[in-house]
């Protein structure tokens, strides 16, 4: 059975260099996620070319995902590196403050929180684990009462319950590691703590102007942290080429048990949006010390899956993790397990929808006739992928095959639900390469002579764009064509 979900990475201390590459790629990873809020660029740049290598070893094309920053909405440090704060005990935020904080009070790398505050707010440090009330502002100085205490370290973040804080999604250094991103022909770039669509357009401009003419562009990833972004949510989602469901900062935000209907909510919208999505954040968490997942983590996993999430995301968990290779396995396992109780309904996914597009409409067309007719599979031709991406809106329990010659719409199909890119050459002659289209699935062992299966194409060959032609092929039944 082909996994349907995919699986996004983060690579990390524990999972770095070629050896370690290659076994999470044969482990299942789709896409290898560069977190930009650690390293450097030279790194990140390391860490792309050893991946590409890996994965060409076993034959395979990942996507690369670089996620930037974002704001650093962060204290500063304390003396002796952490300090413990009572229930009760005043505590000062102090912008100004340049020397190391004590039990008292501490520094602040936003130095625009001041003015973003103001009494009775609810201030939450390190995800929500320590709890502060704002007794007054005073110039740089932010008085706090402490309601939740406990031991709080260095640069942990800050968040303001309910959201508010100013800090623009886009900063210098984001900036400067989009362009580290285009040299490294990142496929996605994911935007951090985004507020609304005119942020994610200004990321999109400025990735693509450190693409340039010659490089891919990568699509855009909207991370959704700020509760202000959820009222914008469409908005951001006609902005982006996807979004990802980032449940850490949200919960603390909106609360944590806001965040499963939310969830729901955000992956139902994109994928009527036609957009990827991405669910991330704690999701196989005690693997990071323990070679098995706890059964909540397991029913975390599935109830992303039969949500309809493009894909899965591990953190921590591979980054840091004593299981980096187990834990993508055990996840693998989930997806699998969780796909087998998909909920198939093409024909009520298709009432009262009007398609005003040929190539969106062979696509749906496509999974429309492949189920009627128990076909084996589904193939698409495809240059830039729109066509496979129409077809994983729904859930069909019939693999999607895209052939593209494009390398880098390759790594980007990766991410793509129940979409399995390979490669195939593509030119003007129609029969040669539907010949050859056969022979590849055939040999990568996909399909066997006498299956069915659909075939979407655009006429004439070898040009880009224009899916047109839907096609019902009975394997290995014809003569083969000879090429041009």
């Amino acid at each position: 059975m082909t996994r349907a979900t995919k699986i996004v990475a983060t690579v990390g201390p524990a999972s770095s260099g070629f050896d370690i590459f290659k076994q999470m790629i044969c482990a299942g990873v789709d896409v290898f996620r560069l977190n930009f809020s650690h390293g450097t660029a030279a790194d990140h740049i390391a860490h792309a070319q050893a991946i590409r290598s890996a994965a060409k070893s076993v034959g395979r094309e990942v996507g690369l995902m670089a996620d930037l920053q974002g704001p650093k909405i962060r204290i500063g440090k304390f003396h002796g590196g952490r300090v413990r704060l009572e229930k009760g005990a005043r505590f000062v935020l102090d912008a100004l403050l340049e020397t190391p904080g004590d039990a008292e009070r501490v520094g602040l790398d936003y130095k625009e929180l001041p003015n973003d505050v103001k009494t009775g707010d609810v201030l939450l440090l390190n995800d929500g684990l320590i709890v502060l009330t704002v007794e007054g502002v005073s110039g740089s100085e932010i008085a706090t009462i402490v309601r939740i205490g406990g031991e709080l370290s260095n640069n942990k973040g800050i968040n303001r319950q309910g959201g508010g804080l100013t800090a623009p999604a886009l900063t210098a250094k984001d900036m400067e590691d989009i362009r580290t991103a285009a040299h490294l022909e990142a496929d996605f770039v994911a935007v951090s703590f985004p507020k609304s669509g005119a942020d994610m357009s200004m990321a999109r401009q400025l990735a693509n102007l450190a693409a340039g003419p010659m490089k891919p562009r990568p699509m855009m990833i909207a991370k959704i942290e700020r509760a202000e972004a959820i009222p914008e949510l469409a908005g951001i989602l006609e902005a982006s080429d996807g979004i990802m469901v980032a449940r850490g900062d949200l919960a603390v935000e909106v609360g944590n048990a806001a965040v499963p209907a939310l969830q729901k909510r955000m992956i139902k919208m994109a994928r009527e949006a036609n957009k990827l999505t991405i669910t991330a954040t704690q999701m196989m968490e005690s693997m990071i010390v323990n070679a098995v997942p706890t059964r909540a983590e397991v029913s975390d996993v599935a109830n992303a899956v039969l949500d309809g999430t493009d894909a899965v995301m591990l953190s921590a968990e591979t980054a840091a993790g004593k299981y980096p290779v187990e834990v993508v396995e055990a996840m693998a396992a989930i997806c699998l397990e969780a796909e087998k109780s998909y909920e198939v309904e093409i024909d009520k996914d298709f009432l009262n929808r009007t398609f005003t597009r040929v190539d969106q409409s062979i696509a749906n067309g496509a999974l429309f006739t492949a189920w009627h007719l128990h076909a084996q599979a589904i193939a698409s031709l495809t240059d830039s992928g729109s066509t496979a991406l129409w077809m994983s809106r729904h859930n069909i329990d019939l693999p999607i095959f895209a052939l593209t010659p494009n390398v880098s719409t390759q790594r980007k199909l990766a991410l793509f639900r129940n979409v399995s890119p390979f490669d195939l050459a593509q030119t003007d002659n129609r029969d040669a390469v539907l010949s050859a289209a056969e022979e590849l699935l055939m040999a990568k062992g996909v399909v066997q002579k006498g299956d069915l299966i659909v075939l979407t194409v655009g006429e004439p060959m070898g040009q880009p764009g224009g899916t047109n032609t839907l096609k019902i092929v009975r394997v290995g039944t014809h003569p083969k064509a000879m090429p041009s």
